[in-house]
């Protein structure tokens, strides 16, 4: 690869993109919205939040000295991350809190990101984070999902064009912001029925001897915290727009 080309990539990946038009952030959360709250579209999408949900697990134990065992992605939108290292601790309590916050906090970033423009950025360490994902998922509905969700994302940076991207990219930061927050209230009801006894918040609260309940309301004030400040941040490009 000549020096011109790495400049270009380069110049492509850190130049920022025009200013989107401001009707382009209020029709983008209205789409992103609307899958969330349509459930048969819901089902579908939910899986990119269990692979953020999932990966935020993964990274986490990373930072943490843990040794990443696997990643598995199941067909009914759950997932699991198993990691070796302390069964206690400081890197087992942040590896277990990481969840439930990471498609919120992942929004957050991407909210950031978009409101400096940098919408090739976005989309390719979203597809560069996949890419370090599939090599530790460990069943092929998995596999599949991770391939297929990273291979729409690199087609829209790489085919098509920039209005195109930036629709694409703000629906994606929009559909995890508000998609973090469901998935809290689905935990509590199913703790509430008995029905997940090892949730991460109960897993938390045995290490920790603080009730899951608590958990609970903190991965909620997280993710309702990203959802407001990224909300924000997106709508001063509406209004900048």
């Amino acid at each position: 690869m000549s020096i011109d080309s790495v400049t270009d990539i380069w110049e492509t990946l850190f130049s920022a993109q025009p200013d989107p038009p401001g009707f382009l952030v209020l029709v983008t959360a209205a789409t992103a919205l609307l899958v969330v709250a349509f459930r048969p579209l819901w089902r579908v999408a939910r899986n990119a939040v269990t692979i953020a949900h999932e990966g935020g697990h993964a990274l986490v134990a990373l930072l943490t000295g843990r040794k990443l065992r696997g990643i598995r992605l199941e067909f009914d939108t759950s997932g699991l991350t198993l990691s070796a290292g302390r069964p206690t601790g400081p890197g087992m309590i942040f590896t277990l809190l990481a969840g439930y916050v990471a498609p919120s906090l992942i929004g957050l970033g991407g909210a950031w990101l978009l409101g400096g423009n940098r919408i090739t950025l976005l989309l390719w360490l979203a597809v560069a984070l996949l890419l370090l994902m599939l090599i530790n998922i460990r069943n092929v509905f998995g596999a599949v999902s991770v391939v297929v969700t990273g291979a729409i994302v690199f087609a829209v940076s790489w085919y098509t064009s920039p209005q195109v991207q930036a629709a694409f990219a703000y629906v994606g930061v929009w559909f995890l912001l508000i998609g973090g927050v469901p998935p809290v209230f689905e935990l509590q009801k199913l703790r509430s029925r008995g029905r997940m006894p090892e949730s991460d918040a109960d897993q938390l609260a045995g290490l920790t001897h603080i009730p899951a309940l608590f958990w609970v309301a903190v991965f909620l004030a997280v993710d309702v915290a990203a959802l407001v400040i990224g909300g924000f941040m997106l709508a001063g490009q509406w209004l900048a727009g």
